[in-house]
């Protein structure tokens, strides 16, 4: 993982991350590992077709915890509805199964908590995705 670095455009400077967290619709665990390893490889190329780094990512059961840093121009909502919208669509695509357990074609509930963070709690939000991927079971 990368250091949060100062990034700059043509009339901006910018120097924040955010970690985004959001859950499966109905609370159901559907993301399990085929689907969790597909969704990483599109959360990746969804990123990367923005101009979006991920700094840590976290698939779980159950939420989906992202900490990422996007051009200054992009709003983090903007950013999270790319990631949720895009892959959900490439998911039930390649895991038709995944409709009759959600239905309605959404595999997002529509509620997401973004918090945004600076150079100071960068590697606090790391280290705590990181310790999360430990603990398999909270319940």
């Amino acid at each position: 993982m990368r250091a949060l670095g100062l990034k700059t455009t043509r009339n901006a400077a910018d120097q924040t991350a955010d970690h985004a967290v959001w859950i499966p619709k109905y609370r159901t665990r559907v993301l399990s590992a085929a689907v969790a390893d597909r969704r990483r490889g599109l959360l990746s190329d969804v990123a990367h077709a923005n101009g979006v780094e991920i700094l840590a990512l976290e698939i779980r059961p159950d939420p989906v915890h992202l900490f990422f840093s996007g051009p200054p121009a992009v709003a983090p909502s903007l950013a999270i509805q790319w990631f949720k919208g895009s892959t959900a669509r490439s998911v039930f695509a390649e895991f038709p199964p995944l409709r009759r357990v959600l239905r309605r074609g959404h595999l997002g509930g529509p509620w997401f908590s973004v918090g945004t963070a600076g150079q100071v709690s960068a590697e606090t939000n790391r280290r705590s995705i990181a310790l999360a991927e430990h603990v398999r079971s909270r319940r």
